[in-house]
């Protein structure tokens, strides 16, 4: 339930323009002949809804339940046409192949380690079709060193508060969210309490590109702002675009 409360609140925070760019890096690096598209953790599916009203045949997946459930809410709400299942990025074994494949808002930090990076990048390698297209970003060790630590946001509403700080992890260019949420309930009289916990992991440029060719990847563009912008040393996320050797 937590989780799925996190995503509501997620979603009304993320500024849609954010989405408005993704589709658009997509549109601008992918073949529309080829269209078949799977987004990997999709979470509650904004950007899925977006690229089946754009036209892709889109399977979104993820591996929450309570994710999934607020997709198919989204779908249904927008009449999109598309199909989700339930599946863990490191183990794609149940899905079929594709021609595109994307991830989008450092989704992929969410992993352990570089060993549950390079196995993801070879489960995407292995489900994309001849001449597929991998389009994902990452945070920058930038954003987990130098920006996270010490972030503090808050947002209030009348039906909820959420309070968010980040620290620096253990863990080389690592960082730890606590959220904090207060829900009301039908009648505003009081609140509920939830908290949780979200740990992301990122590396160096070099490491991503070294496992992507690991995985079976070559012509690898990665850059900033969307496919717009050059890498440099205060870049806060990274964009790849590879395509399956």
């Amino acid at each position: 339930m937590i989780y799925s409360t996190f995503a509501q609140v997620y979603d009304e925070l993320m500024d849609p323009e954010i989405y408005d760019n993704w589709l658009n890096l997509v549109n601008k690096v992918v073949d529309k002949q080829k269209n078949k598209l799977l987004d990997l953790a999709c979470g509650a599916g904004r950007l899925a809804v977006m690229l089946a009203q754009s036209g892709y045949q889109v399977t979104g997946a993820d591996l929450s339940e309570e994710m999934l459930a607020l997709a198919e809410a989204r779908t249904r709400k927008e009449e999109a046409d598309l199909s989700l299942v339930q599946a863990n990025m490191t183990d794609l074994s149940e899905l079929e192949n594709f021609d595109i494949v994307t991830c989008g808002l450092d989704s992929l930090c969410y992993l352990a380690d570089e060993e549950e990076v390079l196995r993801t990048f070879q489960e995407v390698s292995e489900h994309l079709n001849e001449k597929g297209i991998f389009v994902f970003d990452v945070i920058s060790p930038y954003q987990t060193d130098i920006v996270y630590p010490g972030y503090m946001y808050n947002y209030t509403t009348k039906e909820q508060a959420f309070l968010w700080e980040s620290f620096a992890g253990e863990t080389l260019h690592s960082v730890i969210h606590d959220l904090t949420f207060f829900i009301a309930d039908k009648n505003k009289a009081s609140y509920q309490r939830y908290e949780e916990t979200h740990y992301e992991r990122t590396y160096e440029l070099d490491v991503y590109l070294k496992l992507l060719s690991q995985a079976g990847f070559d012509k690898i563009e990665a850059t900033a702002d969307y496919g717009n912008g050059k890498i440099d040393k205060e870049t806060t996320r990274f964009f790849f675009v590879c395509h399956k050797r």
